[in-house]
């Protein structure tokens, strides 16, 4: 049984354990981590809690994407794009001990996700009615540099997929992802510029925290994209870590509405990443063949620290059905899906 949070509070009661379990349309709990007891030795669980402000655009040509992270131990900031025509990937990151200088707002719905050094400038920024995404990496690429100042618009009505589940006695996953932002301004790479027109070009927002088994495993799916009668798509998937029988972060967005789907399966070959992956779901309300075209390998080995992600680009061909029974029928919605591995 899903249940759907309706009252806003607080994440963690002052005994650590969380306040309530579940899923909303709306942002509703104060992330209050300094309640967090998951260690005895208060000063270690600093160590141990993972905070991050990641966005992605698509546009017509391009995948473009952004991340502060706070992973306790450092801080992560990486860039990545992909040019959907040419099949060109490149991707960027800095680590930066114990997180210095990055800066990330207590909630996702106010303040400013921040850090600058001679290297790199990030800012994304929560405005009235939009977020704004800033990046300045002169050389990033080998001096070819990427630029970007992108406004996504973020009304008040639009709904985001919000969950909060336990892992465990004492750690948690708390995360919001809103699809389908109407993106507007300029993305620079190289010699190529693009202007955004919200009319074509969507970004999304994955933003969250949490303190994971040492070794944790999950799935992602994510696409944002428009129907052929101009209506805005969105997917957002998932499995993987925690415990899900409260609550899934599973979704088709229709015109910025969360339609909620239950225990989608990711059915798809581990190791052999580029055969086409399927999606279905416990309730016979999504039928979804996805077909890679690229595949984004990131891998980290600090030894005791490890990470690996195969991200895989391709198109989502199948239907999805809405909480009022609508038919959607989903035709080469440009998206990916991930595996993930971590030890951290």
């Amino acid at each position: 049984m899903q249940v759907e949070l309706t009252q806003p509070g607080v994440l963690l009661n002052p005994d650590g354990n969380l306040a309530q379990v579940g899923w909303s349309r709306q942002p509703l709990l104060d992330c209050n981590l300094e309640q967090a007891r998951f260690y005895a030795l208060k000063p270690l669980q600093r160590f141990r809690l993972k905070r991050w402000d990641y966005y992605a655009v698509f546009t017509p040509r391009r995948f473009f994407s952004a991340t502060i992270a706070d992973l306790g131990y450092a801080g992560n900031l990486f860039v990545y794009t992909l040019d959907f025509e040419t099949g060109e990937l490149h991707e960027e990151g800095i680590v930066v001990p114990l997180a210095r200088g990055v800066s990330l707002p207590r909630n996702s719905t106010e303040g400013v996700s921040a850090f600058a050094d001679d290297r790199l400038q990030m800012t994304f920024e929560v405005l009235p009615n939009e977020r704004r995404v800033k990046v300045n990496w002169g050389a990033f690429h080998e001096g070819r540099g990427i630029h970007a100042d992108i406004r996504l618009q973020c009304l008040p009505e639009y709904e985001s997929m919000n969950i909060v589940i336990p892992i465990g006695r004492r750690r948690f996953y708390f995360n919001r992802k809103i699809n389908c932002l109407p993106a507007e301004g300029i993305l620079r790479y190289g010699g190529v510029s693009e202007t955004l027109d919200p009319h074509i070009c969507l970004g999304s927002l994955d933003w969250g925290c949490g303190v994971w088994e040492y070794r944790s495993y999950w799935n992602w799916a994510s696409a944002s994209g428009f129907l052929p009668d101009g209506r805005t798509v969105g997917l957002n998937l998932g499995c993987g870590f925690g415990d899900l029988s409260r609550a899934d972060e599973n979704a088709l967005i229709l015109q910025n509405r969360i339609h909620k789907l239950e225990g989608v399966r990711f059915e798809y070959t581990s190791g052999d990443y580029m055969k086409p992956w399927r999606f279905r779901d416990a309730q016979g309300r999504l039928d979804l063949v996805f077909t890679p075209f690229k595949e984004r390998v990131a891998r980290t080995n600090l030894g005791i620290i490890f990470s690996e992600v195969h991200q895989m680009f391709g198109r989502y061909q199948g239907k999805a059905v809405t909480d009022d029974g609508e038919e959607v029928l989903i035709h080469d919605l440009i998206g990916f899906a991930e595996e993930h591995h971590a030890r951290w």
